[in-house]
């Protein structure tokens, strides 16, 4: 492990001198966090360049760790969150927990975040200096980490914005997930961003998709999808836009490294 500071909050985990009690070192040596009487673990999706294939980067994801919690998406835990804080400290917590056992792998490549959109609600919070405190103090890079912002109606622009520039002064990237391609002019158009994550190509056709690829690489913004269609290859052909594909989860093949 080539981070030193990382290297020694495990360790002092596994003694026990860690002074964090929602933080513990599981038995497969990753960490584990604890929050609403759950406990939660990592696992990591990987991303590939569209056209060679080569890995890239990964996503984190939350997982359960006991057997009835498994397969639990993000979105179950914060229903037991009865305000804000509750909903920021879970968000924050699941970061730190991503971070952690990415890093402690030290795989090359860059590691996406999610940020949920409960906690834009929270704007009253410098979210982006929190959590580059906390790795910071683990001596992680900023740099590696892009953050996955969610998308918002029109009259929210403001609070995405709003966040999406704390994030960036305090040094992370950014990116923005958004429902369909038809919606990523919007969000270039409004947005300084370096990456849109497209959640489905459901019906988008070559010249749609060209239109709208152009324009991302036209500002150097990558984008990140989970369909490999061939009017999404004609595009990328078209246009020469740097596209990025998430594997989608298939067992332990989407858990590299969370062994």
């Amino acid at each position: 492990m080539s981070y030193p500071a990382l290297q020694a909050y495990i360790e002092r985990l596994a003694s026990g001198q860690a002074p964090s009690s929602s933080l513990r070192l599981g038995e497969d040596g990753q960490v584990e966090g604890h929050i609403f009487n759950c406990w939660l673990g990592s696992s990591f999706h990987t991303i590939r360049e569209l056209e060679s294939g080569v890995p890239t980067a990964f996503a984190g994801r939350v997982r359960g760790i006991s057997a009835e919690d498994q397969g639990l998406p993000l979105w179950s835990y914060l229903d037991g969150a009865a305000s804000d804080d509750e909903s920021v400290a879970l968000d924050r917590l699941c970061r730190t927990l991503h971070s952690i056992n990415f890093f402690r792998r030290d795989d090359a490549g860059t590691l996406h975040l999610n940020v949920h959109d409960r906690l834009l609600s929270a704007v009253s919070s410098n979210h982006g200096m929190a959590f580059r405190r906390i790795l910071d103090s683990l001596g992680l890079p900023l740099e590696r980490i892009v953050l996955q912002l969610p998308a918002v109606n029109a009259r929210q622009n403001w609070m995405l914005n709003y966040v999406a520039d704390n994030y960036r002064r305090n040094g992370f990237r950014i990116s923005v997930k958004v429902a369909s391609a038809a919606q990523l002019p919007s969000i270039l158009g409004h947005a300084r961003v370096d990456g849109i994550r497209i959640a489905s190509l459901h019906g988008a056709n070559a010249a749609e998709l060209t239109q709208v690829l152009a324009q991302a690489a036209a500002l150097n913004v990558e984008v990140l999808v989970k369909d490999d269609t061939p009017a999404l290859r004609e595009a990328v052909a078209r246009t020469g836009a740097w596209v990025l594909l998430q594997e989608r989860a298939h067992g332990a093949a989407a858990d590299r490294l969370a062994a």
